[in-house]
């Protein structure tokens, strides 16, 4: 079969010939992959600096995508770690997969493939490593990324009253109240004008879901926790990207002075029975509309193409077999 095939971490993939896969027990079926997002988790496998990389070469990237049985079945899964998604084919583990309607149209199957992994990672985080307070404040720090964007009208979604969006991308930023985003915050200037910023705006904040760590958050987490009215409210940081930088300097005063909670959300934070648990209801909102999403299509033939191709604000590569 034809594939999307990592031969160095040094290099974008390259459009190949392999092994087709074969299912090895009854919870497996092999599928014809319709569409693949060109996601920044899938990035980072095959540039080997994900903390799951184990170094292995060759492999085909790819951490999710829709396909179809040769029953005709329409699936979103989500693929193991040791096989990819980026092919005319792929394996099945039924138990990590969401069958679609049989109907859903070619629109809605780019849209899944484009936005259930960006979407996952703060739907999964507001629904499963918090409770979100009805009527809470939300920071989304990062927000004018994919998966930020997304967090913005998911936090709405999910009851928030009052969402503030901070991002570097002033294009970016300026789509944001048109998604739910009742104030914006540029991260664009100097970091101690920026962390100011959040503080005057997100001082009451109930939750912050952050994209960004590093710089940014080593100079807004302070900036937030001192200009709190009422330093005992719960604060919950959810760490989930690291757009910034992997590490931060943490004042161990911080942690006296605030009820601060920080916590991550991702592989190993949360059991996968629990991931796959919000998969449906997610899928759902996804075919339904609810969220904006704007996938580009690109041909799987044009991977390498793909992998280096700009895109406009807010949108998301789906690679796709013709």
């Amino acid at each position: 079969m034809r594939a999307a095939i990592v031969h160095s971490f040094d290099a974008p993939p390259r459009y190949g010939t392999t092994d087709t896969p074969h299912p090895h027990n009854d919870h497996e079926t092999l599928v014809e992959v319709l569409a693949a997002g060109l996601h920044p988790r899938v990035r980072s496998a095959a540039d080997g600096t994900h903390y799951t990389s184990d170094g292995t070469l060759p492999f085909i990237p790819g951490i999710d995508a829709v396909g179809r049985t040769e029953a005709g079945e329409l699936l979103y899964f989500v693929a193991p770690d040791d096989a990819g998604t980026m092919a005319e084919q792929a394996v099945v583990d039924r138990r990590r997969a969401v069958t679609l309607p049989p109907d859903t149209d070619p629109a809605a199957v780019t849209a899944i493939a484009a936005a259930m992994n960006p979407a996952m990672s703060s739907w999964v985080a507001l629904r499963r490593r918090v409770d979100l307070p009805p009527g809470a404040r939300v920071l989304v720090l990062g927000a004018t990324g994919n998966a930020g964007q997304l967090a913005v009208q998911i936090a709405k979604h999910l009851g928030a009253a009052h969402v503030v969006a901070a991002g570097r991308n002033p294009e970016r930023l300026a789509l944001l109240p048109a998604l739910g985003a009742d104030e914006t915050v540029s991260l664009q200037d100097d970091p101690k004008q920026a962390a100011d910023d959040l503080g005057r705006a997100a001082a009451d904040a109930d939750v912050v879901i952050d994209y960004v760590w590093g710089p940014v958050t080593e100079q807004a987490m302070p900036a937030l926790l001192t200009a709190r009215p009422d330093r005992s409210k719960p604060l919950a940081w959810i760490q989930i990207g690291s757009m910034a930088g992997m590490e931060i300097t943490l004042p161990s005063f911080l942690l006296r002075a605030a009820n601060l909670q920080i916590m991550g959300s991702g592989q190993g934070s949360l059991s996968t029975a629990g991931i796959l648990a919000e998969l449906p209801p997610l899928a759902r909102q996804i075919t339904s509309g609810t969220f904006s999403v704007d996938p580009l299509r690109v041909p799987l033939s044009q991977v390498e193409q793909a992998w280096q191709a700009p895109t406009a604000p807010g949108q998301r590569i789906v690679l796709t077999p013709a």
